[in-house]
């Protein structure tokens, strides 16, 4: 779990939450149903015109990610890959065919399957860096919803705001509600602002920051694999392959 996202988006709420019980007015002249729905049912509705339905149906699932993230341990892959050059060191790169069952990373198992079946390392660099590719086409998807919902949801505000001055201004008959029907009006922009800049904006960004991090992953699996096919001896391709962490994590056992 992404404990940052986690109190990021619990302390956004809550601080909010806070000022209106400090204030002066009631909790429920924050809650305008209609409004909410005009908002997020806007949004969802427009991005719905610019994405296919199987991606917006993922959309949930792609934005868990930001709670749910663990983050990349790449220590852990370096150390996967480098037993895995040790092994094929010393008993030859086929001996490898018995611990592919054992490898975790999806493209360190794929890459070195094919190295066992005899792909030329050419072929086997350019099958992992097109399921790279095909990992960023969908990441980058995934991001450009949340981009475009947090794009959407003030726009419907301001949309929900006019159409409420709208209503508000075709009974001018009792000046004594002007004041609540304003109100009301406004929500509809409140409500789109805290939907875009607590919730989707900030899962775009973060989303953006899962991907690059899992990318250099990638690249580490990817420039392991192709070592251990080289033949590269395993104290050369762990010191290699440790340049990608922090500098206070590359003398880590």
């Amino acid at each position: 779990m992404d404990i940052a996202s986690l109190i990021g988006l619990i302390l956004a709420i809550g601080l909010i939450i806070a000022s209106i019980a400090l204030g002066n007015a009631p909790f429920s002249a924050f809650i305008d149903i209609p409004s909410f729905l005009v908002v997020v049912g806007g949004a969802v509705a427009a991005a719905l015109i610019c994405f296919p339905l199987g991606s917006m149906l993922k959309s949930p699932l792609i934005a868990l990610k930001v709670i749910l993230n663990k983050g990349e341990d790449r220590l852990s892959l370096i150390k996967q890959i480098v037993e895995l050059a040790e092994t094929a060191r010393r008993d030859g790169l086929l001996a490898l065919e018995s611990k592919v069952a054992e490898i975790a990373n999806p493209l360190v198992k794929t890459g070195i399957q094919m190295a066992v079946d005899g792909s030329t390392p050419e072929v086997v660099e350019e099958v992992l860096r097109t399921e790279v590719e095909a990992i960023q086409t969908r990441h980058r998807e995934g991001k450009s919803i949340m981009d475009q919902l947090g794009r959407f949801a003030p726009a419907y505000g301001m949309i929900g705001t006019l159409m409420g001055l709208i209503m508000m201004l075709q009974d001018m008959s009792d000046p004594s509600g002007i004041g609540a029907g304003m109100a009301v009006a406004l929500i509809t922009t409140l409500y789109g602002a805290i939907v875009a800049n607590v919730f989707f904006s900030p899962f775009a960004e973060k989303l953006g920051l899962i991907s690059r991090n899992e990318m250099v992953s990638l690249e580490i699996a990817i420039r392991g694999v192709m070592a251990i096919q080289s033949g590269e001896s395993p104290r050369a391709i762990d010191q290699k392959l440790r340049t990608f962490l922090p500098p206070k994590q590359r003398n880590a056992e």
